[in-house]
């Protein structure tokens, strides 16, 4: 009974252990430069509200981290749902840059005073 108990338990551990590394290989992370006009993007009314909200609906973007001293975001996504050129494309259309992609006339329209370059 006890090596019954043993090997399921070493096989549930198993199958753990497996389907967490499959689950992060199917996610990517990438560092995306932008431009931050504002000292307080973070708590900004419109823009705390679309890193908070928006950013999470672009597709494939599951986690994202803003270093707002470096004017960076940290994207974690998934490759199988949408490209890093389409993720920038998401990001230029709230008003920011991201990398080589600017910042949609659209999207800098919706940002608050301060946060317009």
């Amino acid at each position: 009974m006890k090596n019954v108990l043993k090997s399921a338990v070493l096989l549930f551990t198993l199958l753990l252990v497996s389907n967490t590394a499959i689950a992060q290989k199917s996610n990517q992370k990438a560092v995306i430069k932008t431009t931050l006009h504002c000292s307080h993007c973070k708590q900004c009314e419109t823009c705390g509200l679309k890193f908070s909200t928006e950013m999470l609906k672009i597709k494939g973007v599951k986690m994202y981290e803003l270093d707002d001293k470096n004017m960076t975001f940290t994207i974690y996504y998934n490759p199988k749902k949408a490209t890093l050129q389409e993720i920038k494309e998401g990001i230029s259309k709230l008003g920011y840059d991201a990398d080589e992609v600017k910042a949609t006339a659209e999207g800098i329209a919706s940002l608050d005073g301060c946060c317009k370059a």
